[in-house]
Parts: structure tokens; sequence; C-alpha cells
């Protein structure tokens, strides 16, 4: 019984954790529309949202896109070539960069930078009493705090995704030029991509930037949110909301992948 009742009692945390979120996610979504959601001190607040979680994140990510550009798009380059398979480029590519590991990379880079920050953040603002003072004013803390944020690291998701996808293939073909793979004139390479993408490559990105980022930005305010007695308790938070976020990644990505492809 006493096992019984553990399952019962997970089960009942998780059903109430997820309605709690669905409730966030969809007044997010509502709100957002609303012009009266937008003052000038929320657009202030989403435009340093982007900053730090956008901006900001720019030289980091163009690195690793600079790295993976020179290992797996030019490795692809030199199998294809060698093999007589160029025509095979474009596809594999776009299989790779722009359905899986562009969003992949992108999204664990946001959720360790600036998931943690946001949960961190609104835990010790929530224990100095900050949230209540903000309330007292007349300040509702949903569109002030909560809004600005997760929107902001959604739209900064999916345009640091795209800036990943374009470096690593500007870098994949210099590099492979470079090293002798013969990737031909730079023109027939972007055609063989841009040829490659389909309609469905489009939607499959779009979904899994935008809907991961704007779960991330939801969970992690959730978590600082939900910081109720010590301060000890935001450190707890902010590692549920870390790996709360990257089992949302995953899980958004499969199902993407089979709504899109299967």
């Amino acid at each position: 019984m006493n096992i019984i009742g553990s399952i019962g009692k997970y089960a009942i945390g998780r059903w109430r954790y997820l309605r709690r979120l669905a409730a966030v996610s969809a007044a997010v979504l509502v709100n957002s529309f609303l012009p009266r959601s937008w003052p000038r001190t929320v657009r202030d607040v989403l435009a340093r949202q982007i900053l730090f979680t956008g901006v900001e994140a720019v030289r980091f990510i163009s690195f690793l896109a600079l790295l993976i550009g020179i290992s797996v798009v030019v490795q692809a380059q030199l199998w294809l070539t060698r093999a007589g398979q160029s025509a095979l480029l474009g596809p594999i590519l776009v299989m790779v960069i722009i359905r899986e590991l562009g969003p992949l990379l992108v999204n664990f880079v946001v959720i360790g930078r600036s998931g943690t920050a946001v949960a961190t953040e609104l835990g010790n603002m929530k224990i100095s009493g900050e949230i209540d003072l903000l309330d007292a004013q007349g300040i509702d803390p949903f569109i002030y705090l909560l809004l600005p944020r997760i929107i902001g690291m959604a739209v900064s998701v999916f345009c640091l995704t795209v800036i990943f996808i374009v470096i690593s293939f500007l870098s994949g073909y210099f590099s492979g030029l470079f090293l002798g793979g013969s990737p031909g004139d730079p023109r027939i390479f972007i055609t063989s991509v841009f040829s490659a993408i389909r309609p469905a490559d489009i939607t499959n990105l779009l979904l899994k930037t935008l809907i991961p980022g704007f779960l991330t930005g939801t969970i992690c305010a959730l978590e600082g949110m939900g910081v109720t007695a010590a301060v000890t308790e935001v450190p707890q938070a902010t590692t549920r909301a870390v790996v709360r976020s990257v089992t949302t990644l995953f899980l958004i990505s499969a199902l993407v992948s089979l709504f899109t492809y299967v």
C-alpha cells in the first residue's frame, strides 16, 4: 500500500505541475497579444531579456557553430566527395544541422545560460519580498516579470538557431575549401542546401525553437516563483528548472520530429 500511495502521490504531483504549467503558458500566450500588456516598462524588460539571452550569447553560439561547421560539415563534404555522392550533401546537412543539431545545441545553451539566471533571479526576488512589493504597488508580477522573460527567451532561441545554422554552413564550406575537400562553387553549395529544404523543415525549425524556448522560460519562471521560505531553496529550484527544461526539450523534439516527418 505504501508503494501504491507513493505512486499515486507522485502522479498527482506531476499532474498538478503540468496543469499549472499549461495554465501559465496559456495566460502568457493570451496576454502577449493584448496591447495593454505591453506598457513601456514591460517592453524595457523584454528588450533586456533579449539582450541577455540573445545578443550576449551570439559570440558563444557563433563559436559553437564554427566548431560544428569544421567538424560535421567538412566531414560530410570530404566523405561524400570521395564517395562520388556530392548530390547528397545538401539533404544530409539539412537533416543533421537544421532538423536536429542546431535547435538542440542552442536550446541547451539557453537553458544553461539564461534559464538558470531566470530561476535564480526570480527565486531571490521572491525570498527578498520584491515580488510582494511590486504587487503592493499595483504592478502585476505576471505581466512585469514572467511575460517579457518567457517571450524574450522564445524569440532569442529562434534567432540564435538561425545564426547557428548560417555560421555552421559558411564555416564548413570555407574549411572544406581550405582542406581540399572540393566543395565546388559557393552558389552550387548554397543551391544544394536550399533545394534540400522542404516546408516540413521550416515547420520543424519553428516548432523546435519557439516551443522549447517558450516552455523553458515558463518552467524556469515557475520554479523561481515557487521558492517560499529560505535562500537555500533557490539552488534547488534552479536545478529542478534545468532538469525539467532539458526533459521537455527532448520530449518536444521527439514529438515534433514524429509530427513533421513520420
